[in-house]
């Protein structure tokens, strides 16, 4: 894919991982409001994204395998990350004309793979990206809706 066919190539920095939800309950940041995260689309159809919550603990161990339970625990929780090959779809029926498909390959979550991640794509009057989709909270029947937005990364 290139560019002209492609909006999303290249690199990307999260601005703002925010939920919202159906029930009327406060919006939530998952990873806090200083979060940092990168996803990056490649033109032979590959992604990878990762966020993080921003001042993550350093581990007492220079391994990880050997840094204790609490330690390699509290790492996870701050951490998401996922990577695979990815398509686009296009039409006036997708809420926002763009959507990508995510086919996760890899994730720390390894409930995450084999798992189709569909966004819709919106892009501001800035080039500002906003990946979002709905889910629900686990255990329950509320909707949530995720809202991702980044800029493109310059080095």
């Amino acid at each position: 894919m290139t560019g002209a066919d492609n909006p999303l190539l290249g690199s990307w920095r999260l601005v703002r991982w925010e939920i919202a939800y159906a029930d009327g309950r406060a919006r939530t940041l998952p990873y806090g409001a200083d979060a940092q995260g990168l996803i990056v689309y490649s033109g032979d159809g590959f992604m990878s994204a990762c966020i993080a919550r921003a001042g993550r603990r350093r581990l007492s161990s220079d391994s990880v395998r050997t840094a204790p339970e609490a330690e390699r625990l509290a790492a996870f929780e701050s951490y998401f990350h996922y990577a695979g090959p990815y398509t686009l779809r296009r039409g006036g029926d997708l809420p926002t004309g763009l959507q990508v498909v995510h086919r996760v390959e890899m994730a720390l979550n390894p409930n995450f793979v084999g798992s189709e991640q569909v966004r819709d794509v919106a892009f501001d009057e800035h080039g500002v990206l906003t990946l979002s989709a709905d889910d629900t909270v686990p255990g329950s029947a509320v909707v949530r809706h995720h809202r991702l937005v980044w800029r493109r990364a310059s080095a």
